[in-house]
């Protein structure tokens, strides 16, 4: 029997409390859920003794301890049976020195954390693998359900449907029409989800399916991030930085935002390895926006007070949306961590992804804007040469190739391709295909 225990408790009301293992989303005054944690209990080992039991997991194959979010089971959910968890080695991601991109940009110490190189290709496997866990330790405890279901701009409907059927649950994911990358789209299709295309938005599908799962009768569990079973397993990216650069803490962290539950949970990491003593310091984190939607960086920019707005179609599709479902729990976030919340144009995004290519990443639209808002914020001086800073890279770049086409090809939408390199198209003749060489040559630095 472990030692530790964790359950969903109201924000507003500390008393009132719920097993993980029980289907409820929203407190009785109407607030989203947090997961608490018996701090006491961890307080019971040493920082050091944390530190030392994470290090000889790492990345390691005795189940389920090598992954990334399961490796630090005690912080995450303590309560589900091991021959319960649904795995497929997430986490435990590049921490990538950007070093080429760093010195073009004015910062030296520049990391790209690539939560892209996981299973289903984004960061949503650390969230739904604790998620889809818990719901198979509900049904072998009898509760009476019979699928999972989400409403998704594409990455979670993607990571819903990996791990639901690798747990033989069913799944159903509702999208936005025409407003998910057809890497995305098929996804969920080839994993056997059923895949509702919705004539609206996210906000439009998100609005559908609270709707459909807050049917008591309907046996269909919810799996957005206002589920906070999710954030459990997102918060490990920020304590994954800190143990890559051996219990260090960087500077910065710069997260793109849209449903903003990815704010949320890595702040929330951090601070319980502040509060068990693992680190001794916090970093500063930016949200970044696109500028298509950006309800966060408006309310940041007056005083905090929030609206939500119609997002407009953004190439960072992922995030446009308008009306965050964790924006609260955002921005009590980035006030305790002096946070920043910056946006960025799709011209700014596009540049930011392309300059970052021809360093050696690929960087999806969301990781664009993130970069984007790295780079403006070098350039007023807020963030200095010298500090060391991670941009969280929340997808694969593979998932996102029509935006790259489009880019170098000069199609893409409100946006001229500074940095595009498009195909040179020759006939097959020895003398053009010198000519185009020895022109680029000629105009290569020597070394």
């Amino acid at each position: 029997m472990t030692p530790y225990s964790a359950w969903f408790a109201a924000q507003d009301d500390p008393d009132e409390r719920y097993p993980l293992t029980e289907v409820v989303y929203y407190s009785r005054s109407g607030g989203l859920l947090e997961v608490r944690h018996d701090l006491d209990a961890l307080r019971q080992r040493s920082a050091d003794e944390w530190r030392r039991l994470f290090e000889g997991r790492w990345m390691r194959t005795t189940w389920p301890f090598g992954s990334g979010v399961w490796g630090k089971k005690e912080w995450v959910c303590p309560t589900v049976d091991d021959e319960n968890i649904v795995s497929m080695f997430e986490g435990g991601t590049n921490l990538f020195w950007a070093e080429r991109f760093g010195r073009e940009i004015g910062v030296e110490n520049l990391w790209i954390k690539m939560c892209g190189n996981s299973h289903t290709g984004s960061f949503k496997d650390l969230g739904m693998t604790v998620l889809v866990s818990v719901v198979r330790q509900m049904m072998s405890e009898g509760k009476p359900i019979r699928a999972i279901a989400c409403a998704s701009t594409g990455d979670t409907s993607a990571a819903l449907a990996a791990y639901g059927a690798a747990a033989g649950i069913p799944t159903i994911v509702f999208l936005p029409k025409g407003k998910v990358s057809v890497a995305q789209l098929v996804q969920p299709i080839a994993h056997g989800a059923t895949v509702l295309s919705l004539d609206t938005d996210f906000d439009g599908c998100m609005r559908l399916v609270r709707e459909v799962t807050a049917d008591p009768n309907s046996g269909i569990y919810l799996a957005n991030s206002l589920n906070s079973l999710r954030v459990e397993g997102q918060k490990t990216v920020g304590i994954e930085i800190v143990q890559q650069f051996d219990w260090q803490v960087p500077d910065w962290i710069v997260i793109p935002g849209g449903n903003l539950g990815n704010t949320f949970a890595l702040g929330k990491g951090l601070l319980l390895m502040y509060e068990l003593g693992l680190i001794t310091r916090l970093p500063r984190i930016v949200c970044a926006q696109a500028e298509h939607a950006n309800p966060l960086y408006r309310a940041f920019c007056n005083d905090w007070r929030y609206e939500p707005i119609t997002a407009r179609p953004t190439a960072a599709s992922a995030i446009q949306i308008g009306d965050p479902i964790s924006i609260n729990r955002a921005i009590t976030m980035l006030q305790r961590f002096n946070g920043i919340v910056e946006q960025a144009s799709e011209q700014e995004l596009a540049d930011a992804a392309a300059r970052a290519d021809r360093t050696g990443a690929y960087a999806c639209p969301h990781t664009g804007v993130a970069l984007a808002a790295t780079i403006k914020l070098i350039d007023r001086g807020i963030i200095h040469p010298a500090d060391q800073v991670v941009v969280v890279s929340t997808a694969h770049g593979l998932k996102f190739s029509r935006f790259k086409v489009d880019y170098h090809e000069h199609t893409l939408r409100d946006v001229v391709g500074q940095y595009a390199n498009p195909p040179i198209e020759l006939p097959a003749e020895l003398d053009a295909v010198r000519r185009v060489l020895d022109e680029r040559m000629n105009a290569l630095p020597l070394n």
